[in-house]
């Protein structure tokens, strides 16, 4: 099972998405607060469907909480369009943290700085970003893929 983390989300149809995209995938969502949001906003229960309540979410108030529940750091792939290894070039395992950031900055440098592994996906130089919701299903794709290969 896949670990997505939405660090401090700030557009509720996102999350929706992301949690819709989550229960389909098997995968859970870990939510890192301040949200831009609340979580009974109707627009994210609007996107996230009738599909909400088969989600295995997870809430932190920060990432230092976040953090303590990481058995292995080097399995924390964070996000960024300034990365310089793409989401092809890694290879991805069950269990796996994929860590995104504020849909209006990405992640923060402190964070950043917490982890070793960052990614980016690749993208045409005519955008900044994709949005995170597309994002996060590029990224949980490409795992999923690379998943089922090797268990094959």
């Amino acid at each position: 099972m896949l670990n997505i983390v939405l660090v401090e989300p700030e557009i509720p149809n996102n999350t929706g998405n992301i949690g819709r995209l989550c229960v389909g995938t098997e995968s859970r969502l870990h939510l890192i607060h301040p949200f831009g949001f609340v979580i009974n906003d109707k627009n994210l229960k609007r996107s996230g469907l009738d599909y909400w309540v088969h989600l295995d979410v997870t809430e932190y108030q920060n990432v230092a909480e976040w953090m303590t529940q990481i058995p292995d750091k080097s399995r924390v792939f964070l996000m960024s369009s300034h990365a310089t290894k793409s989401i092809y070039e890694n290879q991805f395992q069950d269990g796996d943290w994929l860590v995104f950031g504020k849909e209006s900055v990405g992640l923060s440098q402190e964070v950043l700085a917490l982890f070793d592994n960052h990614l980016t996906i690749p993208m045409s130089k005519l955008i900044r970003s994709f949005n995170i919701a597309n994002s996060v299903a590029f990224v949980v794709g490409e795992a999923k893929r690379q998943i089922a290969i090797s268990k094959k």
